[in-house]
């Protein structure tokens, strides 16, 4: 359960000015407490919980008091709300773990602007870094609502805060080491432990044999498993290998060790209570993963079958269990891919998508190819986000919001959308030049006109983690021009045609600029435009953006990192967090 502390702070002068002020504090907080859980959601689709503190805090001993409650809650972060003017050191969370956020109310009646200046100062100078909150319109002392302004600060806060709560104590699970040569599959221990505050569990592949060998697996699920799959998963006539492809008798059996090994990653990511029952104590707890990597490439594709179809299905938010949480598995175990993707899903509570970043075609070259001059959101290019078939299935485009095409959380996602979803895909043999061992492809393509935010995390010697990110939509091409565009890549892959939104201005300035910009091969796409949360959650984190098109009402970080320059909100950026260092170092 994911909890947010609130903490209704209060001059504490007795004999009239607290007594005065006791019921619209709380208010305050009760009303903030109502916003959150009602909007907010952890990735299970549980409203986060609020938690108050048991009355007002007025002065040090009400604070460390709260701080027990709140330690002994679990809380992953605090919002502060006051009407009036408090004692600032003395009131104030100094938990330097914690985000913290502080909700100062425009009111004339009580210097509560005061309090959050004299408090953001306080925080400054302590070096425990608080998000100020503070409504741009004047308010009546008894006006119970939350300006739209004030409630999309503390959302904001609260759905990044959410997202570092549960990462926090949980794990990668690494399974093999690095996939061809690719850095991101390096995982470094200090990144995701300093950072995130998480840890890194590695396991050799061959934990995958020995499991089957085994049967270290549910063998009832298995059997469903595999009975969904033969109804559900369309297998594709074989567009690569030729006299050079498998049998149906190798197909077969590959169908049947790609389904074990959904199974066995899910399990060495979350554990399985029916692998304790059949006596597998230590193989059922688990690793206590929240995300996993998987190497494949290629000492198990060279002679196994490929890990796209347990990538795809396991980060799909539906199975042969039904509609449920999609889970968080990079392909070639691009750990760095991995956290972008698992930034994603915990603002959105969608399913993310790895893909590679393929190709730039501009519109002078889609002309010259294919004739066709790019319109709509695709009007001034586009870049092909295609990977070898390991892409959630949600990101077909199946699933509505509002008639359009989207991809939802589970819990809003309905039957006949999951079930379109697999309609909408084929698997296509695995091509042996690359795979093998065989295996299956997703193949699909993203319908358009989706808002997507695509992210990547980046490791640079000196510097530390960077974010990058991209807000833009899908785009959809008449069917002769995606085609042509698409088999020149790979028509056995899952498509998707990324138009990003542009600025005009640095990375931005046109989609050339977006793709040369990028910072490695790899991007993790979510639905909706959310790079400001993906902001704020990174200055929670104390990592810098590198790279980004949120607009600058939109970004909402510390406000200490105002000390660190107003002009050049990216270098503040790198300077804050650099002072500052990791959350959890």
């Amino acid at each position: 359960m994911v909890k947010i502390g609130i903490r209704p702070t209060i001059d504490g002068r007795e004999k009239g000015i607290r007594e005065s002020l006791e019921e619209q504090t709380m208010r305050m907080a009760h009303a903030a407490a109502r916003l959150i859980s009602g909007n907010v959601k952890d990735e299970d689709g549980n409203a986060v919980e609020c938690v108050l503190a048991d009355g007002t805090i007025g002065g040090v001993a009400e604070a460390a008091r709260c701080r027990e409650k709140f330690e002994r809650e679990g809380v992953c972060a605090t919002l502060t709300v006051t009407p009036c003017w408090c004692y600032g050191s003395e009131t104030m969370d100094m938990d330097p773990r914690t985000p913290k956020a502080v909700w100062g109310l425009n009111a004339t009646e009580r210097p509560g602007a005061v309090y959050l200046a004299a408090v953001m100062a306080a925080h400054a100078q302590k070096g425990i870094p608080a998000f100020s909150i503070y409504g741009r319109d004047v308010q009546d002392a008894d006006d119970e609502r939350i300006p739209e302004d004030v409630a999309e600060k503390i959302l904001r806060f609260a759905r990044a805060a959410a997202a570092a709560g549960q990462m926090k104590g949980k794990s990668y699970l690494s399974v093999g080491n690095v996939a061809m040569g690719i850095a991101g599959s390096m995982v470094d221990p200090d990144f995701f432990e300093e950072y995130l505050g998480m840890r890194c569990e590695y396991k050799d592949m061959s934990e995958i044999i020995r499991r089957v060998e085994n049967e270290i697996y549910d063998k009832e699920e298995y059997e469903r498993a595999l009975a969904w799959v033969k109804e559900n998963c369309k297998e594709n006539e074989d567009i690569y290998n030729g006299e050079n492809g498998h049998s149906r008798e190798q197909k077969d059996a590959e169908w049947e060790y790609c389904v074990k090994m959904a199974l066995i990653v899910r399990d060495m990511m979350q554990g399985s209570e029916a692998v304790k029952a059949k006596g597998w104590n230590e193989e059922g707890n688990g690793n206590n993963a929240i995300a996993a990597g998987f190497q494949g490439q290629r000492q198990w594709t060279d002679f196994m079958p490929n890990g796209d179809f347990m990538e795809s299905i396991l980060c799909s938010s539906f199975d042969w269990n039904g509609i449920r949480k999609p889970l968080v598995v990079a392909t070639e175990n691009d750990c760095l891919n991995g956290v972008a993707m698992l930034l994603g899903h915990l603002v959105t509570n969608t399913a993310a998508v790895f893909s590679d970043v393929r190709t730039y075609w501009s519109p002078e070259a889609v002309k010259r190819v294919t004739g066709y001059e790019l319109e709509g959101q695709a009007k001034n290019g586009i870049i092909h986000l295609i990977n070898s078939g390991a892409a959630s299935l949600d990101a077909s485009g199946e699933q509505e919001k509002d008639g359009k095409p989207a991809m939802k959380p589970f819990w809003e996602i309905t039957e006949e959308e999951a079930q379109r979803c697999l309609d909408a895909t084929k698997w296509t043999p695995a091509n042996v030049g690359y795979f093998r061992g065989g295996g299956f492809s997703s193949t699909f393509l993203t319908k358009g006109d989706m808002p997507v935010t695509m992210c990547r995390m980046n490791l640079v010697k000196g510097l530390g983690p960077v974010l990058q990110i991209a807000e833009g939509y899908t785009a959809a091409l008449p069917e002769e021009v995606n085609k042509a565009l698409w088999d020149r890549t790979d028509p056995g892959w899952p498509c998707t045609w990324f138009a990003p939104v542009l600025t005009g201005e640095g990375a931005f300035r046109d989609v050339y600029s977006v793709m040369s910009n990028w910072g490695a091969n790899h991007g993790a796409s979510v639905y909706g435009h959310v790079g400001a949360e993906l902001i704020t959650l990174a200055s929670m984190l104390r990592i810098p953006v590198s790279m980004h098109n949120v607009s600058g009402e939109r970004i909402f970080r510390p406000a200490a990192w105002n000390a660190f320059g107003t002009q050049d909100r990216e270098g503040a950026d790198y300077r804050a967090c650099r002072t500052y260092g990791p959350l959890y170092k």
